[in-house]
């Protein structure tokens, strides 16, 4: 009989906040599934338990077949990521999806998540909001993921490394004002935990001078009410705004698509109606 896979949530900073089902899930596992065996290692330490262990990520996606084999052949197996709930934002995501398709049972042990967390105590509006997680590397991607939020009311949640909060402030800012704003959480539950809500312009102001530390959620608020309420828009307007956002270095695709936000129009209308505009450019 096939064993099963636990998705188990780590504390996200702070070693007390342990769930007692956590750590019996731990105890009862054959085996562990983490992100980094070394930061495994120091959990398991506190617990006071030594359980083999092998590590997945992001770049040895591949073992992934190993630990379902293992789990098809009967063992248990606990999969966590460094802190707060695995599988968001992570690459454990992949085993889950091909565990479920091949009929291994697969069930959850919840505990903190770093991204309600940090929205719970960020002043922002909690009643709808959306995750992005980490926002992409290639700039190009990273404008194009931003213009697709142009248009977005809901509280939006981010995850950021502090070598790259700068730039990501500076890019946040261009795409939605100085004035949007802001909570940014930083080591959350642990020693140096800090809560700050301010607007963008104040955090890009206030980070040329101070020295990014931590893991930082940045819980931004959404459009406000009435800013997505333009004037209709023609099929021909929308298009020039797209054709607008492909000599920023868009592609047609994704320009088309973020044009089209707020409009009557698919993106397929207005990729159609800038194909046009493009040849008649040319």
């Amino acid at each position: 009989m096939a064993g099963t896979l636990y998705i188990v949530a780590t504390p996200i900073g702070n070693l007390e906040d342990m769930p007692p089902r956590v750590a019996a899930t731990f105890g009862a596992a054959d085996f562990i599934a983490a992100e980094d065996t070394r930061v495994t290692m120091k959990l398991l330490n506190y617990l006071g338990l030594k359980k083999p262990m092998v590590s997945y990520y992001e770049h040895a996606l591949q073992k992934g077949e190993a630990i379902l084999q293992r789990i098809e052949a009967g063992e248990s197996c606990a999969l966590c990521s460094d802190a707060g709930m695995p599988c968001v934002s992570d690459p454990g995501e992949v085993i889950v999806r091909d565990a479920l398709a091949r009929g291994i049972k697969v069930v959850p042990i919840p505990a903190a998540s770093a991204c309600v967390t940090a929205l719970a105590v960020s002043g922002q509006d909690t009643s709808r909001w959306v995750f992005e997680g980490f926002l992409p590397v290639n700039r190009k991607q990273k404008k194009e993921r931003l213009a697709e939020l142009l248009q977005e009311k809901r509280t939006v949640i981010f995850y950021e490394a502090p070598h790259k909060l700068r730039t990501t402030l500076d890019d946040l800012t261009a795409a939605f004002g100085a004035e949007r704003s802001i909570t940014l959480c930083r080591e959350l539950t642990k020693l140096h935990e800090e809560i700050w809500k301010t607007t963008l312009g104040e955090a890009v102001e206030h980070y040329r001078a101070a020295e990014p530390r931590g893991e930082y959620v940045l819980v931004m608020a959404g459009a406000p009410a009435g800013a997505a309420e333009e004037e209709e828009l023609t099929l021909e307007q929308a298009a020039q705004r797209a054709f607008a956002l492909t000599s920023e270095g868009f592609s047609a695709s994704a320009a088309a698509k973020a044009a089209a936000q707020g409009t009557a129009y698919s993106k397929s209308e207005v990729y159609k109606q800038l194909l046009l505009l493009q040849q008649t450019a040319e």
